[in-house]
């Protein structure tokens, strides 16, 4: 499991990608909570590229999977993980899964290919994007792992995840730790993680209440018609 992750400044040019990314730029050491912590923030906003970083460094394929699986489709994962620094914390880790919401498609094409076990009965490929998801978090995910997870709400509808939290909270209990990137309130909701929200600021824990997809789905919620008003307005 992961204690913490740091970025080894001195061996990284903030003139360049990705290290020109304000949040990315802003890095020093995170203290990751021990049974989930996620990531927020706009598009661009370096949450994913952080994410997946830290899952290559913890020895994950780029394009997903567990680590087990060395296929490659494209490489298009940035530097970022060849120069971030991970402390680990004692639990003893017996499974591990990191879930890249844009190449799942390749991973169950290779679960296919090589026939692995463990992700149910039915086959991925025969499963909506949404149910293969699902399916992944209860058939696949075991006690005592650490699963990454690049916005998991993609392929899920707002009843698939509630009961991905469900499935975090129940693999949490048994000693799994998650790491998750999201645009989602509902996952951001996940009780008791610690939530760091990335922008032009840099890299800033955030209670709930206080992230900007909870606000704007608030506001939205709250008085449909006069916020689509304003959103239609001609300048």
């Amino acid at each position: 499991m992961i204690r913490s992750v740091s970025l080894r400044r001195e061996e990284v040019d903030a003139s360049r990608y990705p290290f020109s990314i304000p949040a990315l730029r802003s890095l020093t050491t995170l203290e990751l909570h021990p049974q989930a912590t996620l990531f927020a923030g706009e598009n661009g906003s370096g949450k994913s590229t952080l994410v997946e970083a830290i899952a290559v460094a913890a020895g994950f394929n780029a394009e997903g999977g567990s680590r087990n699986m060395r296929f490659s489709t494209r490489a298009s994962h940035s530097e970022l993980h060849e120069h971030l620094h991970l402390v680990r914390d004692d639990r003893p880790q017996r499974d591990g899964f990191f879930l890249r919401a844009e190449s799942f498609y390749n991973v169950a094409t290779e679960v296919a290919t090589l026939e692995v076990s463990g992700y149910g009965d039915t086959p991925l490929h025969e499963q909506s994007h949404g149910e293969s998801f699902l399916s992944l978090a209860l058939e696949r995910f075991r006690g005592r792992g650490l699963y990454i997870l690049d916005e998991p709400e993609a392929a899920l509808s707002v009843q698939g995840m509630l009961a991905l939290i469900r499935r975090m909270h129940e693999l949490a209990s048994d000693g799994s730790q998650f790491i998750v990137s999201t645009h989602s309130p509902v996952l951001l909701a996940y009780p008791g993680g610690r939530i760091y929200v990335l922008s032009e600021a840099g890299i800033v824990e955030t209670p709930w209440e206080e992230t900007e997809p909870v606000e704007l789905t608030r506001s939205f919620l709250a008085d449909r018609a006069r916020f689509l008003h304003y959103l239609f307005a001609e300048t």
